[in-house]
């Protein structure tokens, strides 16, 4: 009698399980760093992706067997256009419930934003009463967060009118929740720009929602192997064998379901510049399917998720690579970019 196998490899990591479509466009961050700053600063900021091409840049990571030398790297643009402050929020903390909002003070948005379908009560907020409320309790205060809205209208590619909204948390030297909550004040109802938040060199983290497959097999979404066609299987090829165990069916089977449009962190993607000069990234008949940006534009070292024109939250590292802590906060050196055109790759 042969040997029959027992085991099989781990289709698919759990660790990204249930496999389902995100709630939202623009992923909510659920993990702020601790960092060292300077100053009171945002520790993330939202923009749009626009595209990718590639560049040359000299290697300055230590230890790299390619350091000093000229290397090949892919890059994405992300068009960032400064954020408008909405409103100030506190939060205090409970060992039984976590953290919870204490209070908040709005300010009246602008008209152009066209926020007035999305806050219903904008007539009833008095900006200097809730202000107050919040700053009485400021001795209860545990962190200081900001709600901010984009302006897509300020993009080169993006047709859509209405903002996004991001809250966003607020860091300060030494964890002071009085100079992040003075900083927080200072810019309500202003608008902040991304090169206030980030420089070239620092490494960020991505958030956003991947490209939406629908609804795939067991063979696309999990890569589980076909089985071969002369084989003696009578309910098909492209599938496992058992689904089910007992009265029920295990949950860490390969199963068919949703595909794509999940919310996902990469970590670790290294700002190579912040510039104003889009043109100086811009192929050759604008990038696909998002055509020229207008403002701001961050360029990022590698890929990220999610297609063109998707909202991209940026974040300061929540665990940095040793060579970068070593190196600290440097500006890669650029020798080339490829403007040649993409509308035919």
């Amino acid at each position: 009698m042969g040997h029959r196998k027992k085991s099989a490899p781990r289709r698919g990591s759990l660790g990204f399980m249930p496999r389902k479509r995100s709630s939202e466009f623009v992923p909510s961050v659920s993990t702020w760093p601790e960092v060292s700053v300077q100053k009171p600063t945002l520790l993330g900021f939202i923009g749009y992706k626009v595209g990718m091409t590639h560049a040359f840049i000299i290697d300055n990571r230590q230890g790299s067997p390619t350091l000093g030398k000229e290397v090949f790297r892919p890059i994405t643009v992300v068009e960032a256009p400064p954020v408008y402050v909405l409103a100030v929020r506190g939060y205090s903390y409970d060992e039984n419930v976590g953290l919870y909002t204490v209070g908040e003070a709005w300010i009246r948005p602008p008209l152009e934003l066209g926020l007035e379908r999305r806050i219903s009560t904008l007539g009833a907020f008095d900006t200097q009463a809730m202000f107050k409320k919040l700053e009485s309790s400021l001795d209860d205060l545990k962190e200081v967060r900001v709600l901010v809205a984009t302006q897509p209208t300020l993009t080169g590619g993006l047709s859509k009118k209405a903002p996004d909204l991001l809250e966003v948390k607020v860091a300060s030297p030494g964890g002071n929740v009085k100079a992040a909550f003075d900083y927080a004040s200072s810019i309500l109802g202003k608008t902040v720009s991304v090169g206030e938040v980030f420089q070239p060199g620092l490494m960020v983290d991505v958030i956003t929602v991947t490209k939406g497959k629908g609804f795939q097999g067991d063979v696309k979404r999990f890569g589980v192997k076909v089985l071969p066609r002369w084989h003696k299987h009578r309910k098909g090829a492209r599938g496992v064998g058992a689904r089910s165990h007992g009265k029920g069916t295990w949950w860490e089977i390969p199963n068919p379901g949703q595909l794509g449009f999940h919310r996902r962190t990469e970590y670790n993607k290294r700002i190579l510049d912040i510039t104003d000069n889009w043109a100086a990234y811009t192929p050759a008949g604008g990038f696909l399917r998002y055509g020229i940006p207008r403002s701001t534009i961050v360029v990022l070292e590698g890929t990220i998720p999610g297609v063109a024109k998707r909202p991209i939250v940026m974040r300061y590292p929540v665990r940095p690579p040793r060579w970068y802590m070593k190196l600290g906060v440097v500006k890669p050196t650029i020798t080339f970019v490829s403007l040649q055109s993409k509308q035919g790759v």
